[in-house]
C-alpha cells in the first residue's frame, strides 16, 4: 500500500464552540465532503459513509466507517476511517484535528495520514497526493462557508 500525509490549517470566522458543534454534525459534514453521498450517524462517535471519488482515470464508490476518538471538546479530536472501493482498492486513515482561538475566530489545524491500496495506489504518489490535497482544500473551503453562514 501507499502511504500519504497531509497537513494544513484554516482560519474560521466563528467561535471554537460553533466550529466544534459543526465538526460533529453529520449533515454539515456530508454537505462539505466532496463526493459524499451518505453520512449516517450510528452513535456519538461512529458514522457510516458512502462517497464517490475520481483520481485520474480511476473512479470509485467507497463504503466505510468513520470513528471519532480522543474527544476533547472544544479543542481537538481524531477522526479515523476505513473504506472499500471495490476494484479501485481500499483506503484507511486518520486525522488529528485541533482548534485554537485566533483573532475573532478559530484556527483549525489538521495532520492526516492514509494508507491506500489497489488500483488507486498504482496511479503514483504524486497524483494521489495532489488529488487528496484538492479534496481536503475543497472540504475546508465548504466548511468555512458553512461555519460563516451559521
Amino acid at each position: 500500500p501507499m502511504a500519504i500525509e497531509l497537513t494544513g490549517e484554516v482560519l474560521l470566522l466563528a467561535s471554537r464552540e460553533t466550529v466544534w458543534t459543526m465538526l460533529n454534525n453529520p449533515d454539515i459534514l456530508q454537505n462539505c465532503i466532496p463526493g459524499c453521498e451518505e453520512l449516517e450517524k450510528l452513535s456519538e462517535t461512529e458514522f457510516r459513509a458512502i462517497a464517490v471519488t475520481k483520481i485520474g482515470p480511476v473512479k470509485a464508490r467507497w463504503k466505510g466507517r468513520v470513528f471519532l476518538s480522543d474527544l476533547d471538546a472544544p479543542n481537538r479530536y481524531r477522526i479515523s476511517g476505513a473504506g472499500e472501493g471495490g476494484v479501485a482498492g481500499f483506503a484507511k486513515g486518520s486525522a488529528a484535528v485541533s482548534l485554537a482561538d485566533h483573532e475573532g475566530g478559530t484556527r483549525l489545524s489538521y495532520t492526516a495520514e492514509a494508507q491506500i491500496g489497489g488500483k488507486i495506489a498504482q496511479l503514483g504518489q504524486r497524483l494521489v497526493l495532489s488529488a487528496s490535497k484538492k479534496v481536503a482544500d475543497e472540504f475546508f473551503a465548504k466548511f468555512a462557508n458553512a461555519v460563516t453562514s451559521a
